[in-house]
């Protein structure tokens, strides 16, 4: 158990380490009504948890986008239902997939990597290896799970929210109407956009996920390791998914 805990290799180490740690978390899994119960349960402190601070964050993202980009076109010859164009696209291509990821790479990323690391330190992990449970997929795999499914439907919730948050400022404001803003709503939609935002969307959350579930997997030392492992899982969470972000969009914008 000892390859589990001690942390003597560089950059190449820990990627083959991760690397081997998402197989495991895929095979050999336990009895499937233990797995189930744990998926819900993940899903619901990854997806449920998380829907209040998606939708307030989405909300007053959509509302300040709508709100300064009719601005800027308030006195051009562009016309004003171009708004609601520029805010459904940019929410659905950009804003709603990666400051949602970026805000769960936050809150859940630091839960995951917490709460492993404790089990890690108070040697629960230990406990369960020596019951012969397959720790990575009855620890890890549940959690990649969830965020596989829960993430995507956050990030529609997000869009949505976002786009209705553009309308409801845009409309209180003055800037545009909501006719107008439904207008730009309907105009040239495109399919595949959607698409591009799911694929996103479970491409972040399995890496925020993992990248957390690692850090604290992996922790080792006394009590103030737990906190080191938690902000590593925010930062290389955040990193990580911002460089996705860019691959994607190159890979899937051609």
């Amino acid at each position: 158990m000892a390859e589990y805990v001690h942390d003597t290799g560089g950059p190449l180490f820990h990627i083959g380490r991760y690397m081997l740690m998402v197989k495991r978390s895929f095979s050999n899994p336990e009895r499937a009504s233990m797995l189930w119960k744990e998926i819900l349960r993940q899903m619901s402190n990854i997806g449920v948890g998380s829907l209040v601070i998606i939708i307030l964050i989405s909300f007053f993202i959509g509302a300040v986008s709508a709100v300064q980009f009719a601005y800027n076109l308030s006195g051009s010859m562009v016309p004003m239902y171009f708004v609601g164009y520029v805010v459904k696209e940019s929410m659905i291509l950009e804003l709603a997939p990666t400051i949602s990821c970026l805000i769960l790479a936050g809150k859940v990323g630091s839960n995951l990597a917490s709460e492993l690391g404790t089990m890690r330190l108070t040697e629960q992990i230990d406990a369960l290896e020596i019951m012969g449970v397959n720790t990575f997929s009855y620890l890890i795999g549940p959690k990649l799970i969830a965020a596989l499914t829960m993430v995507p439907l956050l990030v529609i919730i997000s869009a949505a929210t976002g786009i209705g948050g553009g309308m409801l400022a845009g409309s209180f404001t003055g800037y545009v109407s909501i006719s107008d803003y439904t207008q730009g709503i309907l105009m040239n939609f495109v399919q595949k956009n959607i698409f591009i935002m799911l694929t996103k969307a479970a491409v972040f959350g399995f890496v925020l996920t993992s990248i957390s579930c690692y850090q604290g997997f992996y922790a080792h030392g006394s009590a103030i390791e737990i906190g080191k492992a938690s902000t590593r899982a925010v930062v290389l969470s955040c990193i990580m998914v911002l460089f996705a972000d860019l691959i994607l969009a190159w890979l899937l914008l051609n």
